[in-house]
């Protein structure tokens, strides 16, 4: 199951340290076995709500396998702008989920607040007006990155290479369904 892979994962990540390195598993495996439910609505460090997203704020990030320095490094990260999802907060450390799904940890001091959003899935059309009938201003790959401007309802405003419209919400990453963008 997962948590067996997580468990085999991080004893081979802290084995041949001392005892502080046995101590540090078991706090964390204590962390990881937590539903997320019981850990609340709110990051344990910022008191912001969770989950929520922000972007990269740097053109080269470490993403992580755990919150320090002395993990792994999972991926390295080369899009500034990219929107990142954090759903959880440990001290200066961020877990954040990317587009793909993959999850892992990022110092905070290398997000942006930000707020972007990437383009999903096929072409889209950024059109002037929220709805289906409206001009379109441009056509924008998948993976084009736009900076978040306001949503309403299903349909957000953005902004792609100077040139602002609206998308279908569920035609971008980076927002959450139910949210209030302003």
């Amino acid at each position: 199951s997962g948590s067996i892979r997580r468990v085999i994962r991080l004893r081979s990540l802290v084995s041949g340290r001392g005892g502080s390195g046995r101590m540090l598993a078991l706090a964390l495996l204590a962390l990881l076995a937590t539903p997320p439910d019981a850990l609340g609505q709110a990051g344990r460090t910022t008191g912001l709500p969770l989950p929520r997203f922000v972007s990269l704020g740097a053109d080269e990030v470490n993403l992580r396998f755990g919150p320090g320095e002395g993990y792994p490094i999972a991926w390295i990260l080369t899009r500034e702008g990219l929107p990142v999802e954090i759903v959880e907060e440990f001290d200066t450390w961020r877990k954040v989920r990317l587009h793909d799904g993959d999850l892992g940890w990022i110092h905070a001091s290398l997000l942006s607040s930000q707020r972007t959003v990437l383009v999903a899935d096929e072409v889209r059309a950024l059109r002037q007006t929220p709805d289906q009938e409206g001009r379109i201003v441009l056509r924008a790959e998948p993976g084009v990155i736009g900076w978040l401007l306001d949503c309403e309802g299903g349909w957000c405003r953005v902004e792609i290479e100077g040139r602002r419209g609206w998308l279908q919400r569920a035609e971008l990453w980076g927002v959450l369904p139910d949210e209030t963008v302003r």
